[in-house]
């Protein structure tokens, strides 16, 4: 599957992230904004709730309230009809003695517990950052996995045994199995490498086939990848910064993607002035996975 992502929706994200399908709309993240977003197709423009600190990744819980990864802690929060924001309940701090980090990606797994992961925001961008497993039932516990200097990619196969994931900087994605109720991972492996010098892998998701297809930062593209970690196809966007791929619609048969305009100068930014906007396709036939909602 190759070919181009049209426009979906015009904005002007810094750091457009965590696209998610829940309710018949589209939901993401501005991270550099501190503002969520939700958008139902056809009205002319999202809603926002801007909120106290930049937010990382979120997930939709079975009450009906969003489970938050702020900049330092998890915290549930419910919201109004206007997307207002009416109560914010700090869950847990995370990384509370290291100033350099802060909450990057993260999804549910397919039992209904969030796993995510940090980022190392200096200079030098060391591998200082972890990969965690939060729920109610067990409370926050780090995942034994290679520590990192941006977490990335994390998603589950359809089984839920197997975990995706990335450091950016490596360009490379990773798998290892995975077990929800111990937080156990064995068995970390390579699951395949960047094909073009300009990609770094960004968001990731599995679709119903059990392929991944991952945001490459940089290339201003999707790939696709069959469950062996081969190259199936790439669908391109008029955006360098490709952030997170994601399905949904009714029929859960479009993709669609989140962009950025961090790291763009001027000159960048004229010739790709939809940069931070959402771009997308219908596809032939329906490849999306409902993420599963936290277990609050």
């Amino acid at each position: 599957m190759n070919g181009q992502l049209d426009l979906a929706l015009p904005q002007a994200a810094t750091l457009g992230e965590g696209l998610l399908w829940q309710g018949g709309r589209w939901w993401w993240t501005d991270i550099e904004a501190s503002t969520l977003f939700a958008w139902r197709p056809g009205s002319d423009a999202p809603q926002l709730c801007r909120l106290p600190d930049r937010l990382g990744c979120f997930a939709h819980t079975k009450s009906g309230r969003m489970l938050l990864g702020l900049a330092k802690r998890l915290a549930l929060a419910s919201l109004g009809d206007q997307l207002e924001l009416t109560l914010l309940q700090t869950l847990v701090p995370v990384d509370a003695a290291e100033p350099r980090t802060r909450i990057n990606d993260g999804r549910t797994d397919r039992r209904g517990y969030f796993v995510f992961g940090t980022l190392n925001e200096a200079k030098e961008k060391r591998p200082i950052a972890s990969f965690y497993q939060y729920s109610l039932a067990h409370g926050l516990r780090r995942l034994a996995l290679p520590a990192v200097a941006i977490a990335n990619s994390i998603c589950f196969s359809v089984d839920g045994r197997t975990m995706y994931f990335c450091d950016t900087l490596s360009r490379r994605i990773q798998q290892c199995d995975y077990d929800a109720e111990t937080a156990q991972v064995e068995n970390v492996r390579l699951f395949t490498e960047m094909d073009v010098a300009e990609a770094w892998p960004d968001g990731s998701v599995i679709d119903a086939e059990g392929c991944l297809w991952n945001a490459q930062w940089g290339a201003g593209r999707v790939a696709r990848y069959d469950p062996d970690g081969r190259l199936m196809g790439v669908l391109t966007a008029p955006a360098a910064h490709s952030t997170c791929p994601a399905f949904g619609g009714e029929g859960l048969n479009q993709l669609m993607l989140t962009t950025a305009r961090a790291e763009l100068d001027r000159d960048a930014l004229t010739a790709q002035p939809l940069s931070g906007s959402l771009f997308g396709l219908r596809l032939p036939k329906a490849l999306g996975v409902p993420d599963t909602l936290f277990e609050d």
